[in-house]
């Protein structure tokens, strides 16, 4: 029910704005332009849908093949100790688990374009254990927090992005989106495992802890011994060198199993098309939603009363001109890259603005869209607490963004 109270406040405040507008200052145009964002959003997210089409249909392909030969059991086994404790209601060994290693550690590796089909494809899986098929499950909620929190350890794109705008040193977000991204998951671990009940103390979740934070020591380590323009070179590298060997690594294992690899993959790609299809109404609803509420200048209200309430305090206001990144990332994940890209054009790459939008673009993922896309893909209704926990999770993103920025750049 949140996402249904949230929809219409998105469109009554929208209504409320602009007929503000229109009484008061006389905006003639400001009408027009709401209804013209709802034409652009709807093709927006159907376009989306259709865009979405080819990458799950080779990724939900491969998928076919990997559980076939085996390779997807594998990864369940390996993520069992952590994945027992996080996910309880999914049995030992079962290929959710597996399907939800993979697409968190692609996540992490910034592979967007494996993790998304990966991730519909064990929202399948946990939906087959679902006893309520249009209510999520405690493991759905986990599930869709964890991605929406967002945790990517190599931003490969916010740093290509740096680069064509002209940063000294486009790699120089790099270690403060780290911080903020690892919070901001952490927060969506603890939010549901509150809700859950889920003890987080037993000796197999404080190990995968250490370890998490082993690995990003080490990896904090590289970046400071590395020359700054190898970071997002060696990055970029790195990480299409593993997403082919995974592609490789399923045929292989494939062959080795004596699979028709060709005519499974055929097999599991025709799932992609219906996928895609089922998703088209659920991102049509949220993008109008997002769109009339940017047209009517709620959300420009919302910044400006914002930044009136920062100054009235006594605050340094610096950081008000980067909260539309902070703003739209949890409703529109090209909404708030928009915002990105003008917060480095209007004040520069290497401004304290621009590198804050960049921080708080790389701190989670964008909650409403990862609802609507994963949860329009089984058909999820009841939402529960997925929402709040994601944007308890979003809010510790946005202050940690502004931390870890203050904390480097001033």
């Amino acid at each position: 029910m949140t996402l249904n109270y949230i929809w219409v406040a998105f469109i009554v405040i929208a209504f409320a704005v602009a007929t503000c507008r229109l009484i008061f200052f006389h905006d003639t145009d400001v009408f027009t332009e709401i209804v013209t964002s709802t034409f652009s959003a709807a093709r927006a997210g159907f376009d989306v849908s259709i865009g979405l089409t080819g990458i799950l249909s080779l990724w939900l392909g491969l998928m076919k093949i990997g559980e076939r030969a085996g390779l997807v059991g594998a990864f369940a086994r390996l993520a069992a100790p952590v994945f027992g404790r996080l996910f309880p209601g999914v049995p030992a060994g079962h290929p959710a688990a597996g399907s939800i290693f993979m697409n968190i550690s692609a996540n992490m590796l910034g592979l967007d374009n494996a993790a998304t089909p990966i991730g519909l494809r064990a929202m399948q899986q946990l939906q087959e254990l679902n006893p309520r098929k249009d209510t999520a499950s405690d493991a759905m909620i986990m599930f869709l927090n964890l991605n929406a929190s967002g945790l990517t350890v190599v931003p490969i794109t916010i740093m290509m992005y740096r680069a064509q705008y002209g940063a000294a040193n486009p790699a120089d977000v790099f270690l403060p989106i780290l911080l903020t991204t690892t919070v901001a998951t952490l927060t969506a671990i603890i939010a549901v495992a509150l809700m859950q009940r889920i003890n987080l103390m037993h000796r197999s979740l404080i190990g995968f802890f250490a370890g998490t934070a082993a690995f990003i020591g080490g990896l904090v380590w590289l970046f400071r011994t590395l020359p700054s323009e190898q970071v997002s070179l060696c990055s970029t590298v790195a990480a299409n060198v593993l997403l082919f060997t995974i592609i490789c690594g399923f045929i292989v294992a494939g062959v080795r199993k004596r699979l028709n690899v060709y005519e499974t993959f055929i097999e599991g790609a025709k799932e992609g098309f219906g996928t895609a299809i089922r998703i088209v109404p659920y991102l049509v609803a949220i993008l109008v939603a997002v769109g009339v509420f940017r047209a009517s200048g709620a959300m420009g209200l919302l910044i400006d009363g914002l930044r009136w309430t920062v100054d009235a305090i006594g605050w340094d206001t610096s950081f008000v001109e980067g909260l539309p990144t902070l703003l739209m990332k949890p409703l529109s994940g090209s909404g708030s890259r928009g915002m990105m890209l003008d917060a480095m054009g209007t004040y520069g790459a290497d401004s304290f603005v621009g590198r804050l939008a960049c921080v708080a673009q790389g701190s989670t993922d964008t909650a409403f869209y990862i609802v609507a896309v994963y949860y329009g893909s089984v058909a999820i209704r009841r939402t529960r607490y997925t929402i709040p926990c994601a944007l308890i999770a979003d809010l510790a993103g946005a202050i940690t963004a502004i931390l870890m920025t203050y904390l480097f750049f001033r």
